[in-house]
């Protein structure tokens, strides 16, 4: 019995959308509904590329804690910051104060030559004892007499000295010796990150099944974006976590990165479980080095949702109508602009903080096993302790001249691969992309940024 096709049907089955209704193209039934393994069906392939584990990028950090870009000219950036005004004395060596007339020699601790002169008062900071210096010799050894006539007071050995004024008699001469304000110098050298990327001739030509975007098909256009990113992922990293005294024998000094800034001269604050008691512990700290008064926290997840229980336990969050005390300087004064950045603000002591929860901390293949937890950025300009220039508090910084940029180099080399005629480096028949950049990283008055271990 002869079998029609004209409804596409054979008896009760439906032909496949990929085939042809053309009997004669099919030498039994069998072969009609074949599926494309046996390679009559057409491949149904989706060209979008799946985001497996979102967007991946961990850049960002310097761009929205107000890192600014600065061209340098030299091997290394140099600059200034003030020292303290008032200074400790640590006492060497101590003894018995005997009353008010006879007093007691000291020794002080090394470097203090002209620090304590005759009729200058210090206080024990520790037991808030205050003496008059009666003698010095050279400013290192000095004669006390208690202040208030005590006979008992101690001086201990390690004692910690401030001086708070001075007394002078009667018709006495001024004081004989002045003191110099001092600033500290910071040099800070460049360093050189690069990246590669390959192609050879075929390969440039092949096209594939995805679309790596603007409905290109060729898959090392993906592989170049990629290295391009990987690269400027790398050149953050470095710009974080970078280190000064590399072993002479590599011909480089290394650079200090932002960690390493904080690690010598900031304040290292190690973490367990966060409470309202480890951030009163900080405003602490942030009172005795003069901290400004808004700040950005870049966590880990586990150290933000610590601080969300934290939040939860009563402490006020900062919103768009809630109407507590709180500032928003660091983003135009906008809640809505720290909102749609992904920050979650709340106050106390005075103080305003934007939590952010930071990409880098939280990728398995980088920072995820958790010994760094996360940073605190004070969101204000410093002044220049030379200058008087104010500038953020982290400066990124790439070497140029004369109009030539290293701050972001990339070429390609190749042998008449993709139009570059220009005989790379690695045969006639690739191209290769080229990635370079000389950059440093300043980190300003470091004793106001937190790190978080």
């Amino acid at each position: 019995m002869a079998t029609s096709y004209a409804s596409g049907k054979s008896g009760n089955l439906t032909n496949s959308a990929n085939f042809t209704t053309d009997p004669s193209k099919y030498t039994s039934l069998d072969e009609f509904i074949l599926r494309s393994a046996d390679g009559y069906n057409k491949p149904e392939v989706r060209d979008a590329l799946i985001k497996t584990y979102g967007d991946q990028g961990i850049t960002g950090f310097l761009t929205l804690t107000g890192a600014v870009n600065n061209a340098g000219s030299s091997d290394q950036i140099e600059y200034f910051e003030e020292e303290r005004r008032h200074k400790r004395i640590a006492v060497l060596t101590g003894a018995t104060i005997s009353g008010t007339t006879s007093g007691t020699t000291i020794t002080l601790g090394t470097g203090m030559t002209g620090s304590l002169q005759a009729h200058d008062v210090v206080l024990d900071v520790t037991k808030g004892e205050r003496y008059l210096v009666s003698a010095s010799a050279g400013g290192i050894t000095v004669g006390l007499k208690s202040l208030d006539g005590n006979t008992s007071a101690v001086i201990s050995n390690g004692a910690s000295l401030a001086v708070i004024g001075n007394m002078y008699p009667q018709g006495s001469d001024q004081p004989t010796k002045f003191t110099e304000p001092q600033v500290k110098r910071r040099v800070n050298p460049f360093m050189i990150v690069k990246e590669r990327f390959e192609v050879n001739g075929s390969q440039a030509t092949n096209i594939g099944y995805i679309n790596t975007g603007n409905g290109d098909y060729r898959w090392f256009m993906y592989g170049e974006s990629e290295a391009r990113k990987r690269f400027m992922d790398k050149r953050e990293m470095m710009l974080l976590l970078g280190q000064t005294g590399v072993d002479g024998s590599e011909n480089m000094a290394g650079s200090e990165g932002y960690f390493s800034a904080i690690e010598n001269r900031g304040n290292v604050y190690d973490v367990a479980t966060f409470a309202i008691s480890d951030i009163d512990n900080i405003i602490i700290e942030m009172d005795k080095q003069g901290a400004p008064t808004e700040y950005a926290m870049y966590l880990n997840r586990a150290l933000d949702l610590d601080i969300d229980d934290m939040l939860a336990t009563g402490i006020g969050t900062a919103g768009i109508n809630n109407g507590l005390p709180t500032q928003f300087g660091a983003f135009n004064n906008s809640a809505d602009m720290a909102v749609n950045l992904g920050f979650k603000s709340f106050t106390r002591g005075g103080y305003t903080f934007h939590k952010h929860s930071w990409k880098l901390l939280n990728d398995p293949t980088l920072l995820a096993d958790g010994y760094f937890k996360g940073a605190m950025v004070p969101m204000t300009k410093v002044a220049d302790a030379k200058t008087g220039v104010k500038s953020p508090a982290l400066e990124m910084n790439y070497k140029a001249a004369n109009g030539y940029s290293r701050e972001m180099n990339h070429w390609v080399t190749g042998g008449a691969v993709l139009g570059y005629t220009n005989n790379g480096d690695k045969g006639t028949d690739v191209a290769t992309f080229h990635y370079r950049s000389e950059v440093n990283l300043i980190t300003r008055a470091a004793n106001q940024h937190f790190l978080f271990v």
